[in-house]
């Protein structure tokens, strides 16, 4: 497995814990995805991770009893969301459902850093990747917007885009954060990110840690069969999942609108 390390620190190494913050689960209201909340606290728990976000596209994830049972696991559960802002996609971590409903652009998002300090923490996911909605170059012209930047799992030989993002990473001093983007459970728990444990384990020291760079950054290069599974998924089978999802909705839409008889 490759390791990709930044600055450590004099803690022991079994001391330290797993961070993933960029996951899917079945609440997603604009993916599909066909595993829960709990079945990735499950999963989680067995791996030994300490931290999780999960990263629903335009929505916090808000359910009372994930983040309680996060906690009998002792994972802290953070809120977060992955935001279209412009046309590209933002991480944001320790936010609630009432500031995201209020952002529709990066000149949102300053205002909403700026109000909110370090107790937040953004970062660019994928992007430099071609599809969705990765911000590409334009993550120059706004780093001022991000506190970090994504390493991104899908990565084999030369088809890494995650060169540009650890050259920009260096340039402007912004810490990488490796992490699944699972969509799939087998997915998760191979790419992540480490870090000593705090002496509280909360958002703060999470971000500390980040911002600090004592981290250690766990990202393998996919296997040719994870590659081929990722490129079936990716381009066949999870377009079809969502226009099948999106056939069903706009079918019920429709059958609300019609008028009675």
């Amino acid at each position: 497995m490759n390791i990709m390390g930044t600055r450590r620190t004099n803690q022991a190494d079994g001391d330290w814990i797993k961070v993933d913050l960029h996951i899917h689960t079945v609440d997603d209201p604009k993916d599909v995805i066909d595993y829960s909340a709990h079945q990735l606290l499950e999963r989680a728990r067995y791996l030994g991770f300490g931290a999780l976000a999960i990263t629903l596209h335009d929505a916090v994830f808000d359910r009372a009893d994930v983040y309680a049972e996060a906690a009998a696991m002792g994972i802290l559960l953070i809120p977060a969301a992955e935001m279209r802002l412009e046309g590209a996609d933002v991480i944001i971590l320790n936010v609630t459902p009432s500031e995201i409903s209020q952002l529709r652009s990066f000149n949102d998002l300053r205002e909403l850093r700026a109000r909110r300090g370090s107790s937040i923490f953004t970062f660019a996911p994928h992007p430099f990747y071609l599809l969705g909605g990765s911000i590409g170059r334009r993550l120059i012209r706004d780093i001022d917007c991000f506190d970090g930047i994504e390493l991104c799992h899908f990565h084999k030989g030369f088809l890494n885009p995650n060169w540009i993002a650890a050259a920009v990473a260096r340039r402007f001093g912004k810490p990488l954060v490796a992490t699944s983007d699972a969509h799939r459970l087998h997915a998760f728990g191979r790419h992540y990110t480490s870090m000593a444990r705090p002496a509280d384990l909360t958002c703060e020291a999470i971000f500390s840690a980040l911002r600090a760079g004592e981290t250690r950054l766990v990202s393998p290069p996919c296997t040719m069969r994870a590659l081929c599974s990722a490129l079936y998924w990716t381009f066949l089978a999870h377009p079809m999942q969502l226009r099948a999802r999106r056939k069903l909705e706009s079918a019920a839409r429709s059958g609300a609108a019609a008028p009675a008889r």
